[in-house]
């Protein structure tokens, strides 16, 4: 029997399902962050585990070694817009896989064959569109040098404008005073910032969004007119139904109402990638 495997790889989670060739899901699992490129051996450990758990699940434990070097595999991974990232990656796996941006993967099931725009923003952000089936992606270049409206991104602008209003540069208030007070003053502040991986950073994201505080609203303010250039980008001049996704999707959604027609998605980013290998990974 012919087994698939799709993994939606992010910042913060490592979703992995194992289907028939109907699609039937015989095994799923989880585990932690898949950026490939801002932690590769994390990722690539995260990936393995959720792999082996799956097809355990599938098939039962004595099966697995000799499973998995026959799987048909597709992973939708943040960090695989980046060539070297991905082929590191393949080379430490025990089977081959089509390594794709999780971009592609969301695109997939969240339109299948229809057009759209898709603005996936969790701990990482990226945006993509497909028209006739073929898919165009921007963005998710990393928290350091991108991913606008991401999770990370809010946190990390929280943090800075945090210290900044220390210094006297931006007014204090009561959100920015909390957040110093929690991480014990400036200097541990700092030290949160040098040790902490995307997804911590991306814990503040939800209370900046729900947030009424003058910071908050002027973070979101440009959090919002960043979305809001990639998503117009993508559109064109022949605009299309747009889907918001990720865990801060709901948050951006309402903002974006307006202006263009919001859909639901027909599927998960897993489904996505799971539909991709079924097609031999195509």
């Amino acid at each position: 029997m012919a087994l698939f495997l799709g993994i939606d790889g992010g910042g913060t989670k490592c979703r992995a399902a194992i289907a028939d060739a109907s699609g039937r899901i015989l095994g799923q699992a989880q585990t932690g962050s898949a950026n490939i490129a801002s932690n590769a051996d994390a990722a690539r450990d995260n990936i393995l585990a959720a792999t082996t758990q799956a097809l355990t699940e599938a098939i039962g434990a004595q099966g697995v070694a000799a499973e998995l070097p026959r799987l048909t595999a597709v992973m939708g991974l943040a960090g695989a817009n980046i060539p070297s990232s991905s082929a590191r990656l393949q080379a430490a796996l025990p089977f081959a896989a089509r390594i794709i941006s999780d971009a592609v993967i969301a695109v997939k099931g969240a339109l299948l064959g229809g057009d759209g725009v898709v603005a996936s923003l969790g701990t990482g952000s990226v945006f993509a569109v497909q028209r006739a089936g073929v898919v165009r992606q921007i963005g998710g270049w990393g928290f350091i040098l991108g991913d606008e409206g991401s999770g990370a991104w809010l946190g990390r602008a929280l943090l800075s404008r945090a210290l900044r209003s220390v210094d006297g540069l931006v007014p204090q208030t009561p959100l920015l005073t909390a957040v110093i007070a929690e991480l014990g003053g400036p200097d541990r502040v700092v030290t949160f910032a040098r040790d902490s991986r995307p997804a911590d950073f991306a814990g503040f994201a939800l209370r900046i969004a729900a947030s009424d505080d003058v910071a908050a609203r002027e973070i979101m303010t440009q959090a919002e007119a960043d979305v809001g250039a990639a998503i117009a980008l993508l559109q064109g001049d022949r605009p299309v139904p747009l889907v918001f996704l990720g865990g801060l999707g709901a948050s951006y959604a309402p903002r974006f109402a307006g202006r263009y027609q919001i859909a639901e998605p027909l599927g998960s980013a897993l489904n996505g990638a799971l539909w991709l290998a079924r097609q031999g990974g195509a």
